[in-house]
């Protein structure tokens, strides 16, 4: 046995002499060796070699050259862009950097929400009436699905054509967002026992719950036809048409009914956590929304020949009939009132929420007089109070390194 007292003499390896091959020896083995194992061929480049023009603006990749000037920031666009999208600096939007910074340091987890006093009271055989019961089912049911239609989306459609990298990081904030909430929706369904297979097929089996995501279908199938460019007019269009029918108006105005619905059971300390859920995710698809109309307007500001009277009237078309859609949500999942509310004071609000929707846009008011009849609703929204209406956390929720006490 070898220890480290024991001299190397002898253990010092001889060099091997190389052995010489006749002629007819490394032909044997030269036939040998390419009957075993073939040559590969070195196949094309997909990127260098290829001779035909490729899609602009997927990846980034498609046109980078070396030894090119550095990207300066009216390089920039929002779509049609042809400067490198995998550098994100220097910033043209700053407004789409800060709101990925605001997302960030608004990071919550659905489990940090305490369900306890909701699973008792759903357990309760005389907790809830059949038309609260109701109101958290379909709301759940809609919900459920919605976020991951929207996530299916964003990932797979407009994050394509979005050629701005300080957009592109949002974009990316977001489509973990609506992960999330539909991680939520699948915690209070858990939780409270439901019959999962019910609630996350209301969307296909529940008419007042279909009815949305029919809507939003045909918006989600053109920004996802995978030979839909951007680059003319034409396309231009359809990319605009299509943010706002998701943004303004699938964001913006299908959910709002759901949202009071929810929040107002939380008001009168009915399904306080389920309700709390809901709050941390309003004010997440409230950044969403602000975002995208952001988006639409500064599209508009690059391209105003998109922005014509004929289209304006088109959108105004989607929104006015969303609206309608959305009231008679409101009647399916509240036909006798509860809590407070009822069908016709849901007509009213959305409206109300129409009408900003299409200032925000640039559109004029639809609905001449519309009162918002649930102001603590904007209350909520603030995402400057201090504390919800649960008094149970800081509704400005932030991670510790983002925390401000001023």
């Amino acid at each position: 046995m070898l220890n480290w007292e024991d001299p190397l003499t002898g253990l010092t390896p001889q060099a091997a002499k190389p052995k010489t091959l006749a002629a007819a020896d490394f032909s044997d083995l030269l036939a040998d060796v390419t009957a075993a194992e073939p040559v590969p061929t070195v196949a094309a480049h997909p990127i260098l070699d290829r001779k035909e023009p490729v899609q602009q603006g997927a990846t980034g990749l498609e046109h980078i050259e070396i030894g090119a000037k550095r990207i300066q920031v009216d390089d920039k666009k929002i779509i049609n862009c042809r400067a490198d999208l995998n550098q994100l600096v220097p910033f043209k939007y700053r407004w789409a950097w800060q709101k990925y910074l605001d997302a960030c340091a608004n990071h919550w987890m659905p489990q940090e929400i305490n369900m306890n006093a909701d699973i008792a009271l759903w357990k309760s055989a005389d907790g809830l009436t059949e038309d609260e019961r109701m109101i958290i089912k379909r709301n759940l049911g809609f919900f459920s699905t919605a976020d991951s239609l929207v996530a299916n989306n964003l990932v797979l459609a407009v994050y394509r054509h979005i050629t701005n990298p300080e957009c592109r990081q949002y974009l990316l904030r977001q489509a973990f967002e609506e992960a999330l909430h539909t991680h939520a929706y699948q915690y209070v369904v858990e939780s409270l026992g439901m019959d999962e297979g019910e609630v996350f097929n209301m969307y296909r089996e529940l008419p007042a719950v279909a009815r949305k995501a029919e809507w939003a279908l045909p918006f989600t199938r053109s920004l996802g036809d995978p030979t839909f460019v951007t680059g003319t007019p034409e396309a231009d269009q359809r990319l605009l048409r299509d943010l706002i029918a998701f943004y303004v108006i699938f964001e913006g105005i299908f959910f709002y009914v759901g949202f009071t619905q929810i929040l107002s059971m939380g008001r009168r300390n009915k399904m306080t956590g389920t309700a709390e859920q809901f709050q941390y995710i309003l004010r997440d698809e409230s950044m969403h929304m602000n975002f995208g109309i952001d988006v639409i307007n500064q599209i508009k500001i690059e391209n105003p020949h998109l922005w014509g009277a004929e289209f304006q009237q088109e959108i105004t078309t989607l929104i006015t009939d969303a609206v309608d859609i959305e009231i008679q949500y409101a009647h399916d999942t509240m036909p006798r009132g509860v809590l407070g509310l009822n069908a016709p004071m849901f007509e009213e609000y959305l409206k109300f929420i129409a009408n900003r929707r299409c200032n925000q846009i640039g559109l004029s008011e639809q609905y001449v007089g519309a009162q918002n009849p649930f102001p603590w609703m904007s209350e909520i929204l603030d995402l400057k109070k201090e504390k919800n209406f649960f008094e149970t956390r800081v509704t400005e929720y932030q991670t510790g390194g983002a925390l401000s006490w001023d």
